[in-house]
């Protein structure tokens, strides 16, 4: 039988699982996998990051849009726990990645060798996988494992070689086990608790839609639902842009990362019903004795953030068609036509700022500009902080467009990593990775990696010169402020020196002048937009209902966030049941 090395098996079983892309960094304790992609540069392709903490994130970047295993590595010792925060991400989001770990040679192992770590505890917590390869001939078997049970478990699967393993020959004879297999069959509701949840969602008086990841490519049958049951639809915020935002039940997230419609309508719901989310937040929003319908593939989740009524363990979008199949149209209601009020309020206030002229800018007029550029099946990678808020309210997707963030894990520095795995998955397709000055900070060394690969990422940083979302919690605890400033950077200028294609904004006219250029580019472009350091309006703490506040205070609160316009849950209702008079 012919011989192969031991790393050209295992890289042939990565490929046969229909893997296109591996992330990394070179290193001498990965020096046999590097010769294979060297050998193998035809089938399989490797980018070279400039940190293992962007390998993993641009692994990342491509396993939310595709859906599929995404694969990286490092090197022994350092390279090993640079891949860390990337990993945690995966895990918090359930994504199937496979990690490979480079180790000293067998012959060093367990002597305090150089770089030598015992590196399964250090990952045994990320991992829902997580072997040393003790033989050559073990590699393809076990990283051909790896991607199985990462797929079985929604996580990360983590495969250690020694040095020396690498590089031996083995019988070139393993097959993998990628051409069998088999995407789950989900559980499908049972018709019982579809008829209770039936009823209880028509006794409603408020009833709400609230939908998760588990509800990706459900969009039609959840408007029809949501038109059904006359209810309005809120999502978690990784699960935008699974329903338009032009869709006038769909009222946005709750929480912080949120705006005025999701809150109001949330709190002020008297029955939930939540398709495939584990949002955190939602006991904090929701009254008491609102009923709970939860409906997910995970019994562990059943009760996890809230109370209870009803539990369906089945798949979400299964559930969807059932309730929908066996429900009847609901006549119209004033919750309903508050809802659609509620959301044009919002929308006309959004608006009313974006032709603003101020310097520094609003971010309004900015996403406004992406908005208008933006493709109908663009990608957008945002980062964390108050551009998670921003994006959360301002983007219009409306088409076939992709939303990712770093959701429960929550890591800055997120977005430019994310954008170029995502460019490197689809490469005809628009990527937007969109930061704030904190987070592009702790990545913008992979603006190098764009450059060499000739990845026409359009990358936006909205500077303010602060941590503003932490700036935000010290103002609320209330405490001084205490390490959230920044100084400010030139950070087109920057991108220029790197090669990149880069602007820096601080008026409507350089901001126009930069778009424009934006457009016409075939490489990566960086637009540093200097924004004024306003916090966002804390849709989580409104005080505009004369009910609850007093004129005083809510004078001070619409001057401080311009909520001049918006018009509280209260008022709107009576507005509505005015209107049938």
């Amino acid at each position: 039988m012919s011989k192969i090395n031991a790393s050209d098996a295992m890289i042939k079983v990565i490929e046969e699982w229909g893997v296109k892309t591996i992330y990394g960094l070179p290193s001498g304790s990965f020096d046999f996998t590097m010769n294979v992609l060297h050998n193998r540069q035809d089938t399989i392709r490797f980018v070279q990051v400039r940190h293992e903490e962007a390998g993993a994130l641009a692994a990342v970047g491509e396993a939310k849009v595709t859906g599929k295993i995404a694969v990286t590595f490092g090197s022994a010792g350092p390279g090993a726990v640079h891949l860390l925060n990337g990993l945690y991400d995966a895990k918090h989001d359930g994504l199937p990645l496979l990690a490979l770990i480079g180790q000293v040679p067998t012959s060093n192992m367990n002597k305090s060798y150089f770089q030598e770590l015992n590196e399964n505890p250090i990952f045994e917590d990320v991992a829902v996988y997580n072997r040393t390869v003790m033989t050559a001939e073990q590699m393809p078997y076990v990283v051909d494992e790896a991607i199985r049970q990462a797929y079985a478990h929604k996580g990360v699967a983590l495969v250690t070689i020694p040095k020396d393993l690498g590089w031996q020959e083995i019988e070139d004879k393993y097959t993998s086990t990628a051409s069998h297999y088999q995407k789950p069959i989900l559980p499908e509701p049972s018709p019982s608790l579809v008829e209770k949840a039936l009823a209880i969602l028509q006794e409603a008086k408020r009833p709400l839609i609230y939908i998760g990841l588990g509800t990706k490519g459900a969009r039609q049958d959840i408007m029809a639902l949501a038109k059904q049951l006359k209810a309005p639809i809120l999502s978690s915020a990784p699960a935008k842009g699974i329903i338009p935002d032009n869709f006038d039940l769909y009222m946005g997230s709750a929480g912080r990362v949120a705006t005025k419609p999701g809150v109001e309508m949330l709190q002020e719901a008297d029955t939930i019903i939540t398709f495939g989310t584990d949002m955190p937040f939602q006991g904090l929003f929701t009254q008491e004795k609102a009923k709970y319908i939860q409906v997910d593939i995970d019994g562990t989740k059943f009760g996890r953030r809230h109370h209870v009524d009803l539990a369906i363990l089945a798949d979400a979008k299964k559930t969807i068609k059932a309730l929908l199949e066996k429900g009847e149209d609901l006549p119209i209601t004033d919750w309903y036509q508050v809802a659609i009020s509620n959301k044009k309020n919002w929308e006309q206030w959004v608006k009313s700022f974006e032709a603003d002229t101020q310097e520094p800018l609003r971010v309004e007029p900015v996403f406004k500009a992406i908005n208008d550029l933006a493709t109908k099946d663009a990608i957008f990678q945002i980062d964390v902080g108050n551009v998670t808020i921003d994006a959360v309210r301002y983007l219009k997707m409306n088409d076939q467009q992709a939303f990712t963030t770093s959701g429960w894990y929550a890591t800055m520095g997120y977005a430019l990593p994310a954008a170029i795995g995502a460019q490197a998955a689809f490469p005809n397709r628009q990527v937007w990775s969109i930061s704030g000055d904190g987070g592009w900070t702790m990545n913008m060394q992979d603006i190098a990696t764009a450059v060499k690969y000739k990845l026409p990422i359009i990358n936006v940083i909205l500077t303010n010169e602060s941590l503003g979302f932490i700036e935000a919690e010290q103002d609320d605890m209330p405490q001084p402020h205490s390490g959230i400033d920044l100084i400010d950077i030139n950070f087109g200028e920057a991108a220029t020196a790197m090669g990149a294609k880069g602007f820096e904004v601080r008026t409507r006219d350089d901001l126009e002048t930069a778009f424009k250029e934006a457009s016409q580019t075939d490489g990566p472009i960086v637009i540093d937009v200097k924004i004024a350091n306003e916090r966002p309006l804390p849709v989580e703490q409104l005080k505009l209902d004369p009910n609850t506040f007093s004129p005083e205070t809510i004078k001070s609160f619409t001057e401080t966030y311009k909520a001049q316009g918006l018009k509280p849950f209260s008022q709107l209702l009576k507005e509505v049941q005015e209107s049938q008079k």
